[in-house]
This record gives structure tokens, C-alpha cells and sequence, in this order.
């Protein structure tokens, strides 16, 4: 048991105890990302008082509770089991009891499940209330320092692999605002060189670990990732949170007043060119970008006439 737990159950009823919680009721509960004070005193006040905990996975959950000293029946519901566990979380509902629902880690439904679950249960009558907590989304975002953006899309994680991941970059380079990515360690060093090839100098916020031992976040161009990564193995270990700032309006307004390309479009068009024929470098240009195909298709002439000049 740990010795604190007594106390900390005891500083969470006075803080959150006089609020109703009702019952019947599904409770939405965030839980840490790594550092264990960050679970609030209101979530450690809901644990306690639910009469079941489903989450994503037992032994991590059990090892949470035991921390607050809490033996409570669990339930497994994850990503492969969430239709048909939220089947028995109703029955207990429909029963009068409340239900706590903790993913592994961070905010239930965002990037992890729950999303069907809280669909379920409200679709079904049955009050949902958020217990709002950790988020690594949040968490990045507020260290990235992007005074630009006027506002994000959370993206969570590319597509491994083939043509659905190429889309995805595709439209991360024609969206102009700030994007939250996430990406596990074995694809980090992937993930670094498509960035650094489609967005050049577009700043990125890479936090490491976020509340972690070795948490570490810096801010730094794209094209400067690989080198950044691969500067020191440990750099490569973790889970990752990756902000993509918002693009410069400066330089896609000047561009658009101009008819030109913006500078990562012009980046884009630069690789496609010496890689395939002019029209077919124009024509994925601009379906990667969004930018008008005459305007590229005169730039291109321009930057393959001067290149014979040079030759």
C-alpha cells in the first residue's frame, strides 16, 4: 500500500466530495501520461466512488488503483472488444451504478478508446461526465510557443505505411494552422525524414517523454529533425508528440497576391522535378498543395530553363 494514500484519498473528498457525482452514471476519467501526481483530486474522489473501473488495461489500471490503495472490479474495454464491453458497462449502468472508464494513459477518446463507449451509454440515456485531466495534446501545445496559430487539429497517428500515409502529409502541408501528430519510437526517424523533405523550414515543437524522467521538448525546424534525432541514440527512445506550427502567412499571402508558389511549395516542386517529367512534377505538386497548376507549371519552366543555363 502506499503510505500516502490515506492522506491523498482524505485531501481529494474535501476538495471534490461536496460536488455530486450521480449515480447512474458514466465517468469519463483522465489519467496520467507518465507522472503519477499529475492525476487530479477529483479523479482519485471518482475512483473511489465507483462501483466498477473499465479501461483499457487491466494491469495498468490495477497498478494505478493500487497507488490510492483501491480495490475495485474492473473490465476490460479496448480498441477490439469496445462495442461489445460497452454492452456489459450498460447492464451495470441500467443496475444504478456508477462506472469510471480510464484509458491508459491521458484522456479517454482522444487517440484511444472510448469514443463508441461514451456513444453507447449516452445514445442509451445514461448520464456521461468528463473528470478532464493529463492530455498530451494540450501539454505540447502549451510549450510549443506558436504564437501563429489560430487554433489546431488533433491528428494523432499517420497511417503506417503506402498511400493513405502520403495523403495524410499531403493534407498536413495544404493545412496552414497548427497540427498535434503522434508517433511511437520505431517510426520516429521515418516520420523525421518525410517531414523534413515536405515542410523544410516550418517549425516543429518535438516533446519526448512529456512528464517523464527524460521529458524533452525542442523547437526546431523540420528539415532539422533527422539531424536532431539521430545526434544521440536516446533521442530516438520514447513516445513522441510532435507539433507542426502554423505556416508563415506571410509567405503564402505574398504568394497568392504574386500568382507564385509559396517556399514549401516550391520545396515540393524542386523534389518532384528531378525525380519525373515536368508536367507530371506539376501535376502532383499542385494536388499535394493545393496551389493553382498554371502558376506552377510557369515556375517550373522557369527553374528547368535555369538549370540548362546553368548546365
Amino acid at each position: 500500500m502506499n503510505l500516502n494514500a490515506s492522506h491523498w484519498k482524505e485531501t481529494a473528498h474535501a476538495a471534490a466530495g461536496a460536488q455530486d457525482h450521480p449515480a447512474p452514471a458514466l465517468y469519463v476519467v483522465a489519467t496520467p501520461i507518465g507522472n503519477l501526481a499529475d492525476l487530479t483530486l477529483r479523479a482519485v474522489h471518482v475512483l473511489g466512488l465507483v462501483d466498477l473501473v473499465a479501461c483499457e488495461d487491466s494491469r495498468v489500471t490495477r497498478r494505478l488503483l493500487r497507488h490510492l490503495a483501491l480495490d475495485k472490479p474492473l473490465l476490460a474495454l479496448h480498441q477490439h472488444n469496445e462495442r461489445a464491453a460497452a454492452d456489459a458497462v450498460l447492464q451495470h449502468l441500467a443496475a444504478g451504478a456508477r462506472v469510471a472508464y480510464a484509458s491508459d494513459a491521458g484522456t479517454p477518446a482522444v487517440s484511444d478508446p472510448g469514443a463508441a463507449l461514451v456513444q453507447a451509454v449516452a445514445g442509451a440515456g445514461f448520464r456521461v461526465v468528463p473528470i478532464p485531466g493529463a492530455s498530451s495534446v494540450t501539454a505540447a501545445l502549451s510549450v510549443a510557443g506558436d504564437a501563429l496559430a489560430a487554433g489546431f487539429r488533433f491528428c494523432g497517428f499517420a497511417p503506417s505505411k503506402g498511400a493513405l500515409r502520403q495523403r495524410a502529409w499531403d493534407a498536413a502541408l495544404a493545412d496552414a494552422d497548427a497540427q498535434v501528430w503522434l508517433e511511437a519510437p520505431h517510426r520516429i526517424e521515418a516520420l523525421a525524414r518525410e517531414w523534413a523533405m515536405r515542410f523544410g523550414q516550418r517549425p516543429v515543437t518535438l516533446c519526448r517523454e512529456l512528464t517523464k524522467q527524460f521529458e524533452t521538448v525542442v523547437t526546431l525546424p523540420a528539415a532539422q529533425l533527422v539531424q536532431w534525432l539521430t545526434a544521440d541514440a536516446d533521442r530516438e527512445r520514447g513516445e513522441f508528440v510532435l507539433v507542426l506550427h502554423a505556416s508563415p502567412p506571410r509567405a503564402h499571402d505574398d504568394a497568392a497576391a504574386s500568382g507564385a508558389p509559396a517556399p514549401d511549395v516550391t520545396r515540393v516542386l524542386d523534389i518532384l522535378l528531378s525525380e519525373l517529367p515536368l508536367k507530371q512534377a506539376v501535376a502532383l505538386t499542385a494536388r499535394i498543395s493545393g496551389a493553382p497548376r498554371n502558376a506552377l507549371y510557369q515556375q517550373a519552366l522557369q527553374r528547368r530553363d535555369a538549370g540548362s543555363e546553368r548546365g
